[in-house]
């Protein structure tokens, strides 16, 4: 049903009387509101198909188009209309649909695509578009506007639409020597005179705009054409044709009497009682028995042990491809206008047109895939020159080496979409098709030259072989081509032609071979190179002595020009950068950079750039003395630089190694190297002919069969280990390949797919709850150290790597963070100021090497957050303790005691539901907010585990479900005040004497949390004062717990202010002698048990 709009624009266009359109006032502005609608048309493209049903374009369009070419503005307006209206319908559509609805549009819209091809098969069309062009063209460049040359392009456009409508064979019913409707409309183009326009266009140089066009129209043109066929037309083979038709048509005549007679002689359908069985003898049944054929024998020419069985379904991902090119034979008169064509296009155009729209293609000019239509006229050309009268010359701006270049180059890059576009698989094979066949024209072109009696055009042979030979991607490309050779996207007309190929390319091969003595060509290879990453060692360099006593000799020189230089404290710093805040290196990394450059000016003797270079460094990074303090004399500069020159510095890896791949998850880690050499050789035509007939593998029998499937029933249950491993380890015939026997597996249906049986990146070991009960020991033992990781890995038994360690840390919540297990740092000391000055150098040296083991160990574990920052602060990260107590004084402390109710109300819920999620923390007041904003608060939150929120995603801070509630507890008992927690503390014993079971230290950290609640609220809270942390709190319910195993009572152990102060008097003796044990004095609170 057509929309009542579109109806009404159509109306007012004009109507057609006999022959002769009448238009009507609002003609132009209807034709504008049609291209109007066709904008704004939906997805099913419903507007095209309402005006296809309507025949807009055969009772009105066209009239108007040949009748009222005088009136510019509509005939502009006509061809656009006509233009969007013919546009093919993959580009309406985009590619054939797969949904069955949009699929039905699809060819509704090609079925009035190919109603619109027939009614342009006129001469009046083409010869009112020719006639259009024709007086365009007649403009010069300085008349011609730019309304001309939009008229030229839809003009080319429209054309080029009409062309490219597929044939409907199905109604149309043509054989050879028929005349199509394609035909038809050549022989319109050809008497309209367009043909001459088109070949004007493509060998004008001030036309090379209009280049890709005219290609793409020729190419349509001799689209179902046959080079080799067109060439010989005329040249006295008609006679030979039609003889060869007569006995082709005869062959079918006999071939149907012949069938005519057999089926006469048939008997009828009844059934004979009398009509035998018989013994078909040296025919095998199932069994060891011959063949018992139960039927007549007139039907014994037919029989077929596949008779009576179900064909196998094959799946329509598996099936192979179709054939989409046809050829056929047209009608005389067009094969002769196309012969006589392509003569004059090869004498004319070929060479002109060819170099511009090469000259398109390397500048990306065109558009894309416009690439397959160069190839598409090199092969056809040139196969048609070779056919008719050879002559290189007109050919010769596709006959080299840079086109073989740009050939074999879109054919590998066409085989490589293939493999890795699945989806666009067919339609990269179709191109790498055309790609191939351009690739077996040039050199059929170049083997015809050899044949040539000019000795130019054989020594251009040769020239051109002996560059295409010496290449070794030339050589190896068919190989690969046979290799990834897939039917379900290559149909087999490409397989021939690529059998055809080879044949030929290994023919002129050892003919050249044949003709030279010896043949050097080009051979690469690939090496790996496996190294050591060596992250404490310095790099190899000349200028780096191998012994302290070669150190100790070379200084003295060093020391005298350090003298000179030293007393001018004003040098020259300009010239020497440390620092490039632009770099992407972080800043610790760019400080031990500047520490080993100051070694190597050293060592190379310059001791000017040294001394600058150090107080450069000094200036950019003051923190940490490390460089010297400000104030430090000549004598502590030179001694420093003495100690920078003799210490151990680590020094970073070449680009080379940087840009490796890791590949170990140790701490000495491997990278592999890919070098290309590129070397020559004397070549081996045998050699290289028996690789490339390698053998397919062998077909498996059925005990081959029946062995691998025990295997594979034997092996696919056990744990921890691949079960193709160990079905190639125990399969006693021929050697097999892994991808053969997966392959052979999901043939006897015993896998569903080839990616069951992918490898994983590492194996998942399990862990035995002696080794995780091991662990948790280990990790008691050594949490206090400096390197808890690492002493783990040295005393556990079963040996695991140390990413395995971390995530079993993690998922037994012993830790929260992986942080957490990094090495912990020691405070840097100036070497000027430290009477061991040496020895702060070298823990600065070790400091720089613990950053680079976390690093390394940043990306074994695979951890998507960038440490960076935090690494960088080093020493000057305060600890949570120390965070809590200077928010408390800085006035958060309310927002600090909410934070502490969170974390324990999460826990209280968490022991209560058994189960565990991220909890966000919202604040709902003004001062919370303030605090959730502020830096410092925000470091707290850090160092407490506190996730923040994902980028774009979340917006409050979280608690993450992997804390426990234990570990929540005691995170909320390091936020309180130690002077209140002292305070309360004697209270909040004896309130919670009296309590027992297990959870009375929770219970107890409940109650003092309430009570510095509610003591905070009636202004008894102070933020002056000493913090101190709730693990006193801890130890009095710990030694409680003790005292109640001994005794019915409970003893809790509590500090006196008097030992508090005697504390504070002997916290100082050991500055001034030997360290000492002090014992404190306890106070003993007993309460008596409650009973009821």
């Amino acid at each position: 049903m057509m929309n009542c709009e579109l109806l009404a624009t159509c109306g007012a266009l004009g109507y057609l009387e006999g022959d002769t359109y009448h238009k009507e006032p609002d003609c132009l502005e209807s034709v504008k509101d049609l291209i109007r609608y066709l904008r704004h048309e939906d997805e099913t493209r419903d507007v095209r198909q309402q005006l296809g049903a309507a025949q807009i374009l055969q009772s009105d369009l066209l009239p108007i188009l040949t009748q009222h070419r005088q009136d510019k503005p509509l005939f502009d307006a006509v061809i656009r209309l006509m233009v969007n209206l013919t546009q093919p319908a993959l580009l309406c559509f985009g590619s054939v649909p797969k949904e069955p609805s949009f699929r039905h549009h699809f060819l509704q819209v090609l079925t009035y695509l190919q109603a619109y091809k027939e009614t342009f098969a006129s001469e009046k069309a083409f010869g009112v578009l020719s006639e259009t062009l024709y007086e365009l063209l007649q403009l010069g460049w300085e008349e011609r506007q730019e309304e001309d040359n939009l008229l030229i392009e839809r003009i080319l456009l429209l054309v080029r639409n009409i062309l490219h409508v597929p044939a409907d064979p199905d109604q149309e019913k043509s054989i050879d020597d028929d005349a199509s409707v394609h035909d038809q409309l050549l022989w319109a183009i050809h008497l309209s005179g367009l043909d001459d326009l088109l070949l004007f266009l493509a060998s004008s140089s001030a036309e090379q705009q209009w280049s890709l066009h005219v290609l793409e129209i020729i190419s349509l043109m001799f689209r179902d054409q046959n080079p080799e066929q067109l060439a010989g037309v005329g040249q006295g083979h008609l006679a030979q044709e039609r003889s060869t038709d007569v006995a082709e048509l005869e062959v079918l005549r006999q071939r149907e009497m012949a069938e005519k007679k057999t089926r006469a002689l048939q008997r009828g359908n009844r059934h004979s009682r009398f009509g035998g069985s018989y013994i078909v003898q040296g025919l095998k049944s199932i069994g060891e028995r011959d063949v018992i054929f139960h039927k007549g024998l007139h039907n014994l020419q037919n029989y077929s042990s596949d008779m009576g069985k179900q064909r196998r379904r094959v799946p329509k991902r598996r099936q192979a491809a179709q054939e989409l090119s046809t050829q056929r034979r047209s009608a005389l008169n067009v094969r002769l206008f196309l012969r006589d064509f392509c003569s004059e296009f090869l004498e004319n155009c070929y060479n002109r047109l060819m170099g511009s729209v090469k000259d398109h293609l390397l500048r990306e000019k065109a558009q894309q895939h416009d690439e397959t239509y160069y190839m598409w006229a090199l092969a056809f050309f040139m196969a048609f020159n070779r056919a008719a009268t050879f002559r290189p010359g007109l050919v010769s701006e596709t006959l080299s080496v840079r086109t073989f270049h740009f050939v074999e180059q879109n054919l590998t890059n066409y085989y490589e979409m293939m493999l890795t576009d699945r989806k666009e698989a067919v339609s990269w094979a179709r191109r790498m098709h055309l790609a191939l066949k351009a690739y077996q024209e040039l050199l059929a072109t170049v083997n015809e030259m050899d044949t040539s009696s000019d000795e130019a055009v054989r020594e251009s042979s040769r020239i051109i072989k002996n560059n295409i030979f010496y290449v070794m991607e030339y050589r190896e490309l068919f190989l690969a081509l046979f290799r990834k050779f897939d039917e379900r996207c290559q149909p087999r007309s490409f397989l021939r032609d690529l059998v055809e190929t080879t044949h030929l390319f290994l023919k002129m091969l050892e003919r050249f071979c044949r003709s030279r003595g010896n043949l050097v060509v080009q051979n690469k290879r690939k090496k790996r190179k496996k190294k050591k990453k060596a992250l404490d060692q310095p790099s190899a360099s000349n200028n780096i002595p191998c012994s302290l006593e070669e150190l100790e000799a070379t200084w003295p020189a060093l020391a005298e020009q350090l003298l000179c230089y030293g007393q001018a404290p004003q040098l020259s710093l300009d010239s020497v950068v440390p620092f490039d805040a632009a770099s992407e290196v972080p800043v610790e990394e760019q400080r031990a950079e500047a520490m080993v450059r100051i070694q190597d000016c050293l060592l190379a003797g310059q001791a000017p750039q040294a001394l600058s270079l150090l107080r450069s460094a000094r200036e950019v990074w003051p923190e940490g003395d490390v460089f010297g303090c400000q104030d430090i004399s000549p004598e502590e500069e030179i001694q420093l630089l003495k100690q920078i020159l003799s210490a151990p510095l680590p020094r970073q890896q070449g680009p080379e190694e940087q840009g490796a791949e890791e590949e170990d998850e140790e701490e000495e880690e491997e990278e592999e190297l890919q070098v290309v050499q590129v070397s020559e050789k004397e070549f081996n035509f045998l050699d290289y002919l028996r690789r490339s007939s390698s053998r397919r593998p062998p077909m498996w029998s059925p005990e081959e069969e029946a062995q691998l499937r025990e295997l594979y029933l034997a092996h696919k249950d056990v744990e921890g280990q691949d079960v193709v491993d160990a079905i190639l380890a125990h399969l006693p015939t021929a050697p097999r390949t892994r991808k053969q026997i997966i392959h052979q597996l999901v043939r006897l249906g015993l896998a569903d797919s080839v990616k069951d049986f992918q490898r994983k990146g590492t194996h998942i070991v399990l862990w035995t709850e002696d080794q995780e009960l091991e662990l948790q020991r280990l990790f008691e033992e050594f949490q206090d150290s400096d390197d808890v990781l690492g002493h783990i890995m040295k005393n556990i038994t079963a040996k695991r790597s140390r990413a395995r360690i971390v995530d079993k840390l993690m998922a037994l919540g012993l830790v929260t963070e992986r942080r957490e297990l990094y090495k912990k740092r020691r405070k840097k000391l100036a070497p000027s100021s430290s009477p061991n000055g040496e020895e702060s150098l070298k823990n600065f040296c070790k400091e720089d090497t613990e950053e680079d083991n976390l690093s390394e160990e940043k990306s074994e574990e695979e951890e998507e957050e960038d440490l960076g920052a935090d690494q960088a602060q080093g020493s000057s990260v305060l600890p949570t303790e120390d965070l809590g107590q200077n928010l408390h004084q800085e006035g958060f402390s309310a927002p600090l005691l909410w934070l502490q109710n969170c974390l324990i109300r999460v826990a209280d819920d968490r022991e209560e539901d058994g189960c565990s999620q991220s909890v966000p923390l919202v604040p709902l007041t003004e001062e919370n907010e303030e605090a959730m904003e502020n830096e410092q608060f925000q470091q707290l939150l850090s160092k407490l585990g506190v996730q923040p929120p994902a980028s774009g995603q979340e917006t409050f801070w979280r608690i993450p479900a992997k804390l426990s509630p234990t570990h929540l507890r005691r995170l909320a008992a390091s936020l309180s005040q130690r002077k209140e927690e002292e305070k309360l503390q004697p209270e909040l014993e004896l309130e919670i004497h009296g309590e027992q079971g297990p959870g009375e230290e929770h219970r107890a950290q409940a109650l003092r949390a309430l009570l510095l609640a509610r003591k905070k609220k009636a202004g008894l809270a102070s933020p002056e004062g000493n913090s101190r942390t709730a693990s006193l709190l801890k130890e009095g319910a710990t030694d409680g717990k003790e005292q109640l195993k001994a005794a019915p009572k409970k003893r809790q152990l509590l500090d006196s202010d008097e030992e508090q102060e005697e504390d504070e008097g002997r916290s100082k003796a050991p500055e001034v002698g030997a360290p000492g044990i002090q014992k404190k004095k306890r106070f003993h609170i007993e309460d008596e048990d409650e009973t009821d």
